[in-house]
């Protein structure tokens, strides 16, 4: 056995576009049904999503042989909540909510062993198939990947310092919370919003590193990809289910 090539993290890395969907609704049915429709990722949400630990370990189960690879958002950037996924097998990560370039480097030294990082050590965990990948532990750093979101102006200030950290592989621009932050709730395509994105993304790229993002809306999305945008959430599961079940109620619902 060999540790998995993480082929998320190589289209990065060759400048090809990843595109993905927000996974919300905590199911291995579902998930299994959206990693073998043709997405590069997807987002398995464990901060704002009723998820848990073994729950996910059956959603990875459930993408494997699918085209789409998984990516998980932690609740927090907490150094044992990253050590129990990472041991669960999973090779990437969103970040939320990072600020600085220290936090930065903390969740990077999370995914990493010593002497490179604090990642604490377990001779049998899924993630090295139960012990028998025996080249897992001086092998698996250079299939991890590490993504942090940017969700505030404190972030978007900091936004070089973090792009320089070694070890992150891209910086994800969380238009949700940038929203709030700026005073506009709720209104993650106002004008405001958007120009602080554009220059974000913008930034990102001079920087080089490779920035990502996630909107429903078909114009941002060729707008996003248009300005250098490398991994992009085009959806979400919940988007999908709620909009297709209330387009078919309004096709036979009869008029009051």
């Amino acid at each position: 056995m060999h540790v998995p090539e993480n082929r998320f993290k190589r289209g990065l890395k060759e400048g090809r576009l990843q595109l993905g969907l927000w996974s919300s609704l905590a199911q291995s049915l579902s998930v299994e049904i959206l990693a073998h429709a043709g997405f590069d990722w997807l987002l398995l949400d464990t901060e704002h999503a009723p998820n848990e630990l073994p729950m996910v370990v059956a959603q990875l189960q459930a993408a494997q042989g699918g085209s789409a690879h998984p990516i998980v958002r932690p609740p927090w950037n907490d150094t044992v909540v990253l050590k129990r996924y990472l041991d669960a097998g999973v090779q990437s990560f969103l970040i939320p909510f990072v600020q600085s370039a220290t936090e930065a480097a903390r969740a990077v030294a999370a995914t990493r062993y010593p002497p490179r990082g604090v990642r604490g050590f377990a001779s049998a965990s899924r993630a090295s198939g139960y012990g028998r990948m025996r080249e897992y532990f001086q092998s698996c750093e250079r299939e991890i990947c590490v993504l942090v979101q940017i969700e505030n102006r404190a972030g978007l200030d900091a936004l070089e310092e973090i792009a320089a950290v070694e070890g992150i592989d891209g910086i994800f621009i969380g238009p949700g919370d940038l929203s709030a932050d700026m005073g506009h709730l709720g209104e993650p395509a106002h004008p405001e919003v958007c120009a602080a994105i554009e220059g974000a993304l913008s930034r990102i790229k001079a920087s080089g590193s490779v920035a990502g993002i996630l909107t429903g809306r078909p114009d941002l999305v060729e707008r996003y990809i248009a300005l250098g945008c490398l991994f992009v959430a085009v959806g979400s599961d919940v988007g999908i289910l709620a909009s297709g079940a209330d387009r078919l109620v309004a096709q036979y619902q009869k008029p009051v």
